[in-house]
């Protein structure tokens, strides 16, 4: 790195030298205050007998000192927010000096600072090289045809303020100013500096640069500049294309690595921090890497949909997306990038996926109803689809949600009854209020009711502001409750086309109402919601009961609760908040989550460490300064059996799992994080061979992986609890998988990589050779391109074994054992063909 300060004219006037701004770079996004701040500076520098005006740095790569290009190409990697701009002020320079007939100042300013006069490339030829937009706007303005240019365009706005500044008396004023500007010139060698270090530290204060910013100039910025352009148009940009908000035209890449890295990693990263997770999680750029970046492509195609419902086809799934999207439910973002993706895969129907869509808001929606935490949905739904069994997606995904507790749980029905009859549903955010009333008033209903129709509003059956025919009409007792307890509440809410005619009148004139033969009243209504007030002669709380009971039931078909019975052994290995779990003596642990973290550790002692070191790191003041919840020290002999949790501080490891978990509550008290240590208990006890399938699965896989021989396939490869194993087949996207279910033992290729493309152009390859690979097997198999679906894959299957009857695993050992050597065999040359 070679950093050097000197006047910007002698680098722009530099000659055959062209700056290149790369596709990594964020868009040239000054606008004309920033043109006006720059413009001022030099002209009050160039009043100035002597002096400068220091302008800032400019970072580039270049090649080095044996490039063979006809120009000296200089990629900037900081500044290019300053470098275009002056450059689009030279060029009002030179398009005035034009104009006013000063030829020789138009040609100096033409040939010294924005072209390459003796280069005979014409890409080469313009100093400034930009990318799409900006590219196209900056030649307009040289040619003078930005009136032409129909695409807003900061270069022509920024051109359009310069040129409007411009005049005869000021005009060399302003080339007297810019030959007094300095900059720092930092000069970065290819292969030899690291441009990504350096661009960090310099855009670690000051400039506002998004993490969405951030991770692009990771994957970009060391490439050469044709990867770059190639990696650019194939990975990134159909990455920015699909996660923006259409309507809003907004920029949702941050937002969506957040929820992919969330999805991925089991730990939601905070969202200043999206691009230090994204980095530490891929610091080897190798083959896994590229992979992984188009895995990143394939599932924003998912985030499009979530975000931007109105783009899938699926008339359904768009509705149910849209009022996902009304509610906000953005936390489940990580969750359903992966159930889509399945959908893709032809794991899921549409059905099983809209069923789940369904779910989640009946989950949600009763969550609100009830009033618990929303800050809780973060921790479930960043976990929830490690608890997915594939073999019974919909089934594991309810029981899953049954399952939670605490600030997690679902609200059952009685929960349900409870909150709804009190809770004021008025004085609630209009998109919850116009979901509510939507999908009461709709459901079932052969013809569609537009409930957000302008023209449609929310009625108070019992006004706000009653007329004294109310208090003379009802029991005082009545009025009551009507005013102080049930005003705002659902049973007391309608929805009314003429809410203004029927104002605060009485319940047997709004009833009626026929003014001008408008037909106001409830009794000509076609809505749902008024057919009860129709039956009815008065508005009184034994109505009210009725048309409550009425709402609830119709509350309870739309946003249903799970039918299901949970299992014994399920009931012992829920997840819990550590202040709701039972006696934590003798039993180890599935898993814990801490602060958004999942740590699959068994034993209680680990958690435990791992707590209290978080917390230490947290606030080590707060931590010391409390030696009476847990003695915490430096000195080793303060404890009996001592344990080092970080920075050379002491704990106390001997004692009891009871004593550790009182220690921990005490200090998740302390530092108000009641909510933040889930626990699950793993069932340590002897279990039936037919209560847990997840047990069943991890014990047969155990038993098969150490059967299999003649082959190196799923050496690496540990036992798992889901119904598959899969290893690589050497070709990225491509895998060999053994599956095992209640009817069925299963050999595969699976061809499942991030393109479809890609995998059907694998199929037909391989099929085209079906003869010579059936004849290496020794037998026929099946050949599933499945062209509706991303993926495919070719099989051999025996469909009279089932995993839960332990009589058959001798069969299945013998089909696996037999079977896989055969099977990478018949493959293995033609796999080589794809790459």
């Amino acid at each position: 790195m070679i950093a050097t300060q000197l006047p910007i004219n002698n680098f722009l006037q530099a000659p055959n030298v062209q700056f290149v701004i790369p596709v990594y770079q964020r868009n040239y996004d000054w606008s004309t205050s920033e043109c006006h701040k720059l413009l001022d500076d030099i002209i009050d520098v160039a009043k100035e007998q002597s002096g400068s005006h220091f302008i800032g740095s400019i970072v580039f790569i270049h090649e080095g000192a044996y490039s063979t290009r006809e120009v000296k190409e200089l990629v900037i990697i900081d500044g290019q927010q300053r470098l275009t701009t002056i450059n689009i002020l030279y060029v009002a320079l030179y398009r005035f000096s034009k104009e006013t007939n000063q030829e020789h100042e138009a040609e100096k300013l033409y040939n010294m600072f924005l072209t390459n006069q003796y280069v005979q490339n014409e890409s080469s030829k313009l100093k400034l090289k930009q990318t799409d937009t900006n590219s196209l706007a900056f030649k307009a303005i040289m040619n003078a045809t930005e009136k032409e240019f129909d695409a807003y365009s900061n270069v022509i706005e920024n051109f359009n303020y310069f040129k409007s500044k411009i005049n005869e008396s000021n005009f060399q004023s302003i080339l007297d100013g810019l030959r007094k500007l300095i900059f720092v010139e930092i000069s970065l060698e290819r292969d030899k500096d690291d441009p990504q270090r350096i661009f960090e530290s310099l855009n670690s204060t000051g400039l506002d640069l998004s993490q969405s910013d951030l991770i692009r100039n990771y994957i970009l910025m060391d490439l050469p500049p044709k990867q770059q352009d190639k990696v650019y148009n194939q990975i990134w940009n159909p990455i920015e294309e699909n996660a923006k908000d259409i309507q809003k035209q907004k920029s949702l890449v941050s937002e969506y690595i957040r929820d992919y890295l969330t999805l991925k990693k089991k730990k939601i990263p905070k969202k200043s921090k999206v691009y230090e997770e994204f980095k530490k999680m891929y610091q080897d750029k190798d083959e896994a890497y590229q992979q992984e970046l188009e895995n990143i492509k394939s599932f924003s195609v998912h985030y499009k949909k979530l975000a931007n419902p109105q783009t899938v086809k699926n008339d359904n799934i768009r509705k149910e997306l849209n009022y996902i999207s009304r509610l906000e439910i953005n936390v489940a973002f990580p969750f359903l990038l992966q159930v889509f993706e399945d959908a893709d895969n032809g794991i899921i129907s549409d059905d099983i996926l809209i069923k789940i869509l369904k779910l989640i808001q009946s989950y949600t929606w009763r969550r609100f109803i009830v009033g618990l935490p929303t800050n809780a949905l973060n921790k479930v739904f960043m976990t929830l689809y490690s608890e997915i069994d594939t073999e019974d997606y919909y089934e594991s995904v309810v029981l899953a949600l049954y399952k939670k507790r605490g600030s997690g749980k679902f609200p059952n029905n009685q929960e349900v009854k409870t909150a709804l009859k009190d809770k004021d549903l008025y004085n609630i955010q209009t998109k919850n209020r116009s979901y509510m009333f939507e999908l009461l008033e709709n459901f079932n209903n052969k013809e569609y009711v537009d409930t957000s129709n302008p023209n449609i509003s929310i009625e108070h059956i019992f006004p706000q502001n009653s007329n004294p025919d109310w208090s003379n009409s009802l029991s005082q007792e009545d009025f009551f409750m009507f005013k102080e307890r049930y005003l705002n509440t659902i049973a007391n809410l309608t929805l009314s086309g003429n809410n203004g005619a029927l104002s605060n009148k009485s319940f047997s004139a709004k009833k009626v109402m026929n003014n001008n033969n408008d037909e106001q009243g409830y009794q000509f209504s076609r809505l749902w919601l008024n057919s009860f007030l129709n039956t009815v002669d008065e508005w009184s709380i034994e109505n009210y009961e009725k048309r409550f009971e009425l709402i609830y039931s119709r509350f309870l078909k739309i946003w249903e609760y799970p039918d299901i019975e949970l299992p014994e052994e399920e009931e012992k290995g829920s997840e819990v908040n550590i202040f709701e779990a039972g006696n934590p003596t003798g039993k180890k642990l599935d898993y814990f989550i801490f602060e958004d973290t999942k740590f699959d550790e068994s034993a209680i002692s680990i958690m435990y460490s791992e707590v209290v070191k978080s917390l230490l790191l947290k606030n080590p003041k707060l931590l010391i300064e409390n030696q009476d919840i847990i003695k915490i020290s430096k000195n080793e002999k303060d404890f009996r059996s001592p344990s080092q949790i970080a920075n050379g501080y002491q704990i106390e490891f001997n004692i009891d799992s009871k004593t550790k978990f009182n220690y921990l509550k005490k200090l998740l008290t302390l530092y108000d994080l009641e909510d933040e240590l889930i626990i699950k208990y793993s069932d340590n006890n002897p279990i039936s061979f037919k209560a847990n399938r997840h047990v069943v699965r991890n014990k047969y896989w155990k038993r098969v992986l150490n059967k299999l021989e003649n082959t190196h396939l799923f050496e690496n490869v540990n036992p798992t609890k889901d119904h598959w194993l899969s290893t690589g087949a050497g070709t990225a996207g491509v895998a060999y998988t053994m599956v095992i279910t209640k009817s069925l033992a299963r050999i595969e290729l699976t061809l499942g990589s991030s393109s479809k493309e890609r995998n059907k152009r694998y199929f037909k390859k391989l099929l085209s050779h079906k003869d010579e690979i059936e004849n290496r097997f020794e037998n026929q198999l099946e050949w599933e391109e499945l062209p509706d679906n991303k993926m495919s894959r070719i099989k051999f299957e025996i469909d009279h074994v089932n995993l839960f009857n332990e009589d058959s695993w001798d069969e299945m050992d013998k089909f696996f054992v037999e079977n896989i050597p055969k099977f990478e065999y018949a493959f293995i040359t033609y796999l080589c063909q794809l790459k």
